[in-house]
Order: C-alpha cells, then sequence, then structure tokens
C-alpha cells in the first residue's frame, strides 16, 4: 500500500524557513514521505544538504523558475 505523502507549503517563505519548516514537519513525524513546495532559489542547496546529511532520499522537481518541489522520503 501506497503511502500519502504529506505537504509542506514554504512558497514566498526566504531562505531559511523552508528548511526549518521541513525541520518542524519532520519533528512532529520523522518516518514517512514529504513535498516540500518553495519558491526560494536557495533551498535546493539547504534543503539537498540536510536531507544527504540525515540519510535521506530527495528528489528536486523545478516547477517553473520560481518554484520547486522537493520530494523527500525518511
Amino acid at each position: 500500500m501506497s503511502q500519502v505523502a504529506r505537504v509542506i507549503d514554504a512558497m514566498g517563505q526566504p531562505c531559511p524557513m523552508p528548511l526549518l519548516m521541513l525541520k518542524r514537519a519532520l519533528k512532529q513525524q520523522a518516518a514517512g514521505q514529504w513535498i516540500l513546495k518553495s519558491s526560494d532559489p536557495h533551498s535546493q542547496t539547504d534543503v539537498s544538504r540536510y536531507c544527504a546529511l540525515h540519510d535521506f532520499q530527495c528528489d528536486v522537481v523545478q516547477i517553473s523558475a520560481q518554484e520547486f518541489h522537493y520530494h523527500i522520503e525518511t
């Protein structure tokens, strides 16, 4: 059975808020699948490094010039 990904909407939030919002969500429920939506291009570095540090799978999809979706599995 496939698990439904929880969505974290950080659109319009400047760096480092997308990463902080991800950390807050993971603190509440660490295991699972997440989609982090961000409009900050700098979030790509922050989120990718954080996921690599914690051995989370992270795939980045650039939806447009101002929208990035991070598919994270913990």
